[in-house]
């Protein structure tokens, strides 16, 4: 039997912080019951709240502190004020002590990435983490990055970015070698700026065997799965995940006001419950939370601050599977292979 899976969380991390975040652990531990939990944060505040979960509680030690990130706070601010002390920095450098395999927060994104970066550091020869998410299409799923860790990217970087997508698309999806697509304004290869158009020659110029480089892809390819990883700067990649959020937030609303507008759609949707109840679970974008920062000496999640239980359990379950398929070890294989297209190489 496999050796439990120890994640670190940052219970007073998000807009709700500990109240979202226990049960949330709670209904993680359920679907996956070799995890145990480290919880940082408030005691007085968690331990309440975790005597209402005692199969959580029995497979959780408490981690006191009284300091935490606010999600209004700069990076550079809760730096200065949370560095060693606050819940979230603890959280990491469990991760980095090796008493967890993995550290998940939903706070505030910029102070998390900074303090990610200044605990763990960055891999030889990333200069800049990526947040990856895992995104669900017609064919299955896709790795999409960067969905936000920072703004702009030059040709080196991006070619970086799709290494590191590789590497997740191999452990994640288990394919020998995942396709790869540069998300442009178009397919042809004098579309887009100068650095996508750069990265995209070398990507094709490549002799790289991890990976086939498709080419441009578009927006409509996101949800199409056209490939397996998509890779872009993190601007236009956190406006692609906001869009596709609201996007699937209406189409709901929408179905919603359809059925209730008449006794006739009542009927029709009494008939037609199973395929609704399915097309509900497809659209619902807590089944995909957590964003995966990439590039690190060790595995971050980053939930979504608005979150509630289920999609707190879902970033925690991600958390679960990216320790359990070795994703800094392949990460790390992807990187030092012979032929790498490494910043320094280029």
């Amino acid at each position: 039997m496999a050796a439990p899976i120890t994640i670190a969380l940052d219970a007073m991390g998000g807009d709700f912080g500990a109240s979202v975040v226990v049960p949330g652990a709670a209904i993680a531990l359920e679907r996956r019951p070799d995890i145990r939990f480290l919880l940082h944060g408030d005691e007085k505040v968690i331990a309440p709240l975790l005597a209402k979960h005692p199969a959580l509680k029995a497979a959780s030690e408490i981690r006191h502190s009284d300091v935490f990130v606010r999600m209004d706070d700069k990076p550079s601010q809760a730096l200065r004020a949370g560095r060693y002390k606050s819940s979230m920095w603890q959280a990491i450098d469990a991760v980095k002590t090796g008493d967890a395999h993995v550290a998940v927060s939903a706070g505030n994104t910029g102070a998390l990435m900074a303090m990610a970066m200044f605990c763990l550091k960055t891999m030889a020869p990333i200069d800049r983490p990526a947040i990856a998410g895992i995104w669900p299409t017609l064919r299955g799923e896709s790795i999409v990055l960067d969905i936000g860790a920072t703004i702009g990217a030059d040709a080196h970087q991006l070619v970086n970015l799709a290494l590191m997508g590789t590497a997740l698309a191999r452990a994640v999806f288990d394919i020998e070698r995942p396709t790869v697509g540069l998300l442009n304004v178009g397919v042809e290869e004098i579309k887009g700026n100068e650095a996508v158009k750069e990265a995209g020659r070398m990507l094709r110029e490549s002799t790289s065997q991890q990976y086939t480089y498709h080419g441009f892809v578009e927006g409509d390819d996101l949800g199409k799965g056209t490939v397996d990883v998509v890779v872009t700067e993190g601007f236009a990649g956190n406006i692609a995940l906001k869009a596709a959020e609201g996007t699937a937030r209406q189409v709901a609303t929408y179905l919603r006001a359809a059925i209730e507008r008449s006794f006739m759609a009542r009927i029709g949707y009494l008939f037609a419950r199973g395929a609704f109840k399915a097309l509900r679970e497809k659209l619902d974008p807590r089944r995909s939370n957590g964003g995966i920062f990439l590039g690190l000496n060790g595995i971050v999640i980053k939930s979504h601050g608005g979150t509630d239980a289920y999609g707190f359990a879902a970033a925690v379950e991600l958390a679960y599977d990216m320790s359990r398929f070795g994703l800094i070890d392949r990460i790390r294989d992807t990187l030092t292979q012979p032929e790498p297209l490494t910043a320094e190489a280029l």
